[in-house]
């Protein structure tokens, strides 16, 4: 029942937004993770449950001026976008979403007891299901599948950051934060197996334009710079200050990821597929802070703690503060980012240089 209304509730945001002729695209169709859900966690749990923190202040503090269900003090990438090409939008993200749908992913995510000992995201919602809304959502927009290619073929698809939530099963599991990240070669074929087909359905539904989104560096992240951090000094990145083998493992899945997108456009010669870079712009936000704008990376504007980031003084929670000025960080609460980041990232994938091809063409 949740499912169905949550179908709804994307269903009613979607006519609330005003369409001009004008525009390159009519709709943009929208999926992913945190990084992309602009509320739908919170519809699903219910506003009131126990323990969600991202349904509090100072989550939102920014734009809205109050919580909205996003993962940040104000906009996220999308929001951005969906203005800039003045498309209406369905968003069909949820925070904490896998790439691998947890129940049928055994040799990704071990079974509790298990030699790795690692067990699947509670939220247990991945790309397919978010899929199977999209599929629920279409019979309100087109009545025939010529129709529904005609419309389709017109909107611009957002596949968003997938992958993080998979991989951090393992990271919470300690599989992953060694040097050798030795199971990785595992999780990346898994991921990629998993994602790609997907990606030959939304075509198969009539989608002649498609965004990918690679994700973002894992060692760059303060919370799991806290969690998973190293005494050893050889462990970080010296430019930047990450944790090296988490950024290799993002930079293997963004490769992978990428290639694999080049082949799917040539396979569709008549869809453009979009690599949309998350790793490059964050990278460079943490090397050079103040050539963006921003006093320093690698430190939150709302928790507390070594890097601002304690799980004891998390975000949301009663007499935790977030910073006077959120536009001066990068990161906003241990893994995601502030409205002035993402803003970045936006013009960056609909301009370049951070997408390949860019959403609007180079500038």
């Amino acid at each position: 029942m949740k499912h169905v209304i949550l179908c709804l509730q994307i269903s009613l945001l979607f006519s609330s937004f005003s369409y001009s002729m004008q525009a390159q695209y009519s709709s943009i169709f929208s999926f992913g993770d945190s990084y992309t859900d602009t509320g739908n966690k919170v519809i699903l749990l219910g506003p009131s449950t126990p323990g969600l923190l991202i349904n509090k202040p100072p989550y939102g503090m920014t734009f809205f001026g109050h919580p909205t269900g996003r993962l940040s003090d104000g906009r996220l990438v999308i929001d951005f976008i969906g203005p800039k090409l003045q498309a209406r939008r369905a968003n069909f993200a949820v925070a904490g979403a896998t790439a691998l749908k947890t129940s049928t992913s055994p040799s990704f995510y071990p079974q509790a007891g298990g030699d790795d000992g690692a067990k699947p995201p509670p939220n247990n919602i991945s790309l397919s299901d978010e899929l199977g809304w999209f599929d629920a959502m279409k019979p309100t927009l087109c009545d025939s599948p010529q129709a529904c290619k005609e419309f389709f073929g017109k909107a611009l698809f957002v596949v968003g950051e997938l992958g993080f939530n998979d991989y951090g099963v393992m990271l919470a599991a300690g599989k992953l934060a060694k040097p050798s990240l030795k199971r990785s070669p595992t999780c990346l074929r898994s991921s990629q197996q998993s994602l790609m087909p997907r990606r030959y359905k939304l075509i198969n539904d009539g989608a002649t334009a498609i965004v990918v989104s690679g994700i973002s560096p894992m060692g760059c992240a303060p919370g799991n710079l806290v969690l998973l951090g190293s005494q050893n000094g050889a462990d970080y990145e010296p430019d930047t200050g990450c944790l090296k083998g988490l950024n290799d493992l993002s930079r293997s899945h963004n490769a992978q990821l990428s290639q694999a997108l080049t082949t799917l456009g040539g396979k569709y010669p008549g869809t453009r597929v979009t690599y949309a870079d998350l790793y490059a712009p964050v990278i460079a936000f943490a090397a050079a802070p103040a050539r963006f704008g921003f006093d320093g990376a690698l430190r939150d504007c709302c928790c507390g703690g070594k890097y601002n980031f304690d799980l004891k003084a998390a975000c949301g929670m009663p007499g935790v503060a977030a910073c006077a000025n959120p536009s001066a960080y990068v990161d906003w609460d241990g893994v995601h980012l502030t409205e002035a980041a993402y803003h970045l990232v936006a013009d960056g994938w609909l301009r370049g240089p951070y997408a390949n091809p860019p959403i609007l063409g180079a500038s």
